[in-house]
């Protein structure tokens, strides 16, 4: 959602290879440099925000229309 904290790093359709091929390359970034993944679900409609970590592109269900990209917790 614009103005609210989040930033598009990459758009496009999966289901045509020169996309898919842009989209891998910056999930592939984005853990590189330390952050997790998450796919947000809506599933029950309870109107809970959930989430399903993912660490692969491969994991990432075909209906996903976002990957959420967060930093991990500092500390140990």
């Amino acid at each position: 959602m614009p103005g609210k904290g989040e930033v598009v790093l990459a758009e496009g359709d999966p289901k045509l290879s020169e996309d898919e091929e842009r989209l891998v390359e910056e999930f592939r970034r984005q853990l590189d440099a330390g952050m997790w993944a998450a796919v947000p679900i809506t599933e029950g409609g309870s109107g809970r925000r959930e989430a399903i970590m993912v660490q692969d592109y491969a994991e990432i269900p075909p209906e996903t229309e976002r990957v959420i990209f967060f930093p991990r917790a500092a500390g140990g």
